[in-house]
């Protein structure tokens, strides 16, 4: 790695970023201004505009981070589902490596963009699995906004009122409280929700 001055590493914009995930991680979303990143990094404010222009800027390097590892792995010819759970479950995880710098990512009102080729990959699954061009963009919308709305409840940043009774039926079933069966509720409504995109195939 690169020494800058006083032996610390060079000032790049990857540091910068990585910095600021740390930053995030740590304190919370509050915490992220320009000054306390370079504070992190023991060098002057302005120093930081030379490689990150703005805080929109630092925020859409957090979000390519956050994203980078979005990798569904090989893919699995002739099953969109499979497919579809792969996509979802590669944003579970990256929201759960760096859950406050997704927080921050979601709730974000810069605009932001998801990473092309995982997009476009699953655009093109789902076009060879019989799925018309529009319905394909809609089936993907469907899905992402499942993943990101479930995974913000996870996260304590939406709640969903539990009324009474389903309590006093969960326990009268034997079944786990709804906070100890978040795992097996998105799973469920997963399959229901391809189970129902499917149906949307010629």
């Amino acid at each position: 790695m690169a020494k800058g001055t006083g032996g610390r590493p060079a000032l790049t914009r990857a540091l910068i970023v990585a910095t600021a995930v740390a930053l995030v991680e740590r304190d919370g979303a509050k915490a992220l201004t320009m000054r306390k990143v370079a504070a992190e990094l023991g060098v002057g404010t302005m120093s930081l505009y030379n490689h990150v222009p703005d805080r929109d800027s630092l925020l859409e390097g957090i979000a390519q981070e956050v994203f980078a590892g979005l990798d569904t792995g090989p893919p699995t010819p002739g099953d969109w589902k499979a497919e579809a759970r792969a996509l979802v479950a590669a944003f579970g995880a990256a929201a759960r490596r760096h859950p406050r710098s997704t927080h921050l990512v979601l709730t974000s009102r810069v605009d932001l963009e998801f990473p092309w080729r995982t997009v476009e990959r699953a655009l093109s699954v789902l076009e060879d699995a019989g799925f018309d061009a529009e319905t394909a963009v809609r089936a993907l919308r469907c899905l992402m906004a499942y993943a990101i709305g479930v995974r913000m409840m996870m996260s304590g940043a939406l709640r969903m009122p539990e009324p009474p009774e389903t309590a006093r039926r969960l326990e009268k079933l034997g079944l786990p409280a709804p906070d100890d069966a978040r795992d097996a509720d998105f799973d469920v409504g997963l399959e229901l929700l391809l189970s129902a995109l499917d149906a949307l195939r010629p």
